[in-house]
């Protein structure tokens, strides 16, 4: 239960902005923007889709910060009163629907903060997607980096050793001896590198990032969909609560995800399949563990280069990138210490000021010459990909007119040269 897994996590003060107002669109305003979501998703070549908490409270699973959140509660001195644990928990409408899309080229990776493994559950492909603070349902071998799902959730948080023996056996016919850790992060842990990787890569390549449930606080994943954006991409944002890049999107809306992901797959003409036990990995790992080995690519070799993206950036480097340091500030009124760690202050303040006065939902499109969704048609999916090893040996060169776009794993305030990219909460 997320209840418990918060509790597992070591202490730590800032944890964002918590309780902020929800915000319901109006009918009207809503089916307007959802034409116009649909519409891009038949348009785009890679679309990305980043998921939160929010996907899954309809599961039981309460969220962190909306107003009934483990953490919004945690202030005032409560807990919420709804929370089914993680091994009861089933796949939402959402998830089975994020499945879906992904099998109809609809949707072209995932990338997600969630722990509790319900896209795993859900039958989503496991080469498309990436879970960058860990699975509840996956363990690692600290001596051969295999991964292994579980048959129930990890009772241990912070990567710690759960006593069970790595089960993969060497060539020789000896077994790898090492032992198995849970695969959940803790506050300032490393982001497990090759899931970066993978989300940095597919964020930049995207030409339309969809946000689902999230308020995107969390770095450095929730600053992965500006990416998209960056590299001139759309951004759509779907949730109750502000979020960080509201003044970044194209689109925001406010909505449900469920009801929201319904009304798409009714414009999209797609049906969302029921939760299927029989395909879900964890149940056949219940005697015993199975090992997890998808084979994700990076993008398309082609979305990056028409957006000038250095492949440089985005492809495995020797090197782990650099931490990410806390700067130290100042709040009037608050004790400097306490806030310490705080991080994208800028970014927080504007994300309050949008909550004064916010009395109706923002459209940031031009209604008029929206194409009917009928008349569009899907673009077929990109083409062929190509193995981030193979890649990794190519010798590339730019061009001088080439735009340079720094590594984003690089902390450009600092000059320490340190090894692991860290998730830190921002806040104001």
């Amino acid at each position: 239960m997320s209840c418990s897994y918060a509790d597992g996590l070591s202490k730590y003060e800032n944890k964002g902005i918590c309780g902020l107002p929800e915000v319901h669109d109006q009918e009207e305003d809503l089916t307007i923007k959802v034409i116009q979501l649909v519409q891009w998703i038949r348009e785009s070549k890679h679309v990305v889709v980043h998921t939160g908490a929010g996907i899954s409270t309809s599961a039981g699973i309460p969220d962190f910060r909306g107003p009934n959140g483990v953490w919004t509660l945690e202030e005032q001195g409560e807990k919420p009163q709804i929370n089914i644990s993680f091994d009861s928990a089933i796949p939402t409408k959402t998830h089975m629907a994020i499945a879906e899309f992904v099998k109809l080229g609809l949707i072209h990776f995932v990338v997600s903060q969630n722990v509790d493994g319900l896209h795993l559950r859900s039958g989503l492909n496991p080469e498309k997607f990436c879970e960058l603070h860990g699975n509840m349902f996956l363990e690692k071998c600290k001596q051969c980096q295999r991964l292994f799902i579980r048959g129930k959730a990890s009772v241990t948080v912070g990567q710690k050793c759960t006593n069970q023996a790595c089960l993969w056996r060497k060539p020789n016919g000896r077994l790898c001896r090492g032992k198995l850790h849970d695969t959940i992060l803790d506050w300032e842990d490393e982001l497990p590198e090759k899931d970066y990787e993978l989300a940095d890569a597919h964020s930049r390549a995207a030409d339309l990032s969809l946000c689902l449930g999230t308020t995107l606080q969390i770095v450095p994943s929730g600053g992965l969909p500006l990416l998209t954006k960056k590299n001139g991409g759309r951004l759509v944002i779907c949730n109750l609560q502000p979020t960080n890049c509201d003044q970044s999107a194209d689109v925001i809306i406010h909505d449900y995800i469920d009801n929201l992901i319904e009304k798409i797959a009714a414009h999209l003409g797609v049906s969302i399949p029921m939760y299927c036990p029989e395909k879900d990995p964890t149940l056949k790992a219940k005697s015993s563990l199975v090992e997890y080995s998808p084979l994700r690519h990076l993008p398309p070799r082609h979305l990056l280069k028409h957006k000038s993206v250095l492949l440089s950036n985005v492809l495995p480097r020797p090197d782990k990138p650099p931490k990410r340091k806390f700067e130290k500030g100042h709040q009037e009124g608050k004790d400097e210490t306490k806030y310490q760690r705080t991080k994208c202050k800028v970014t927080d303040k504007k994300m309050i000021e949008t909550t004064q006065g916010y009395s109706g939902s923002k459209t940031n499109f031009n209604v008029k010459g929206l194409t009917s969704v009928s008349s569009v048609t899907k673009k077929e999916p990109t083409q062929s990909i190509y193995n981030s090893t193979k890649e990794s040996n190519l010798n590339l060169n730019k061009s001088s007119d080439e735009e340079t776009i720094p590594p984003v794993m690089v902390d450009q305030n600092t000059s320490e040269n340190t090894n692991a990219v860290k998730r830190e909460a921002t806040l104001e």
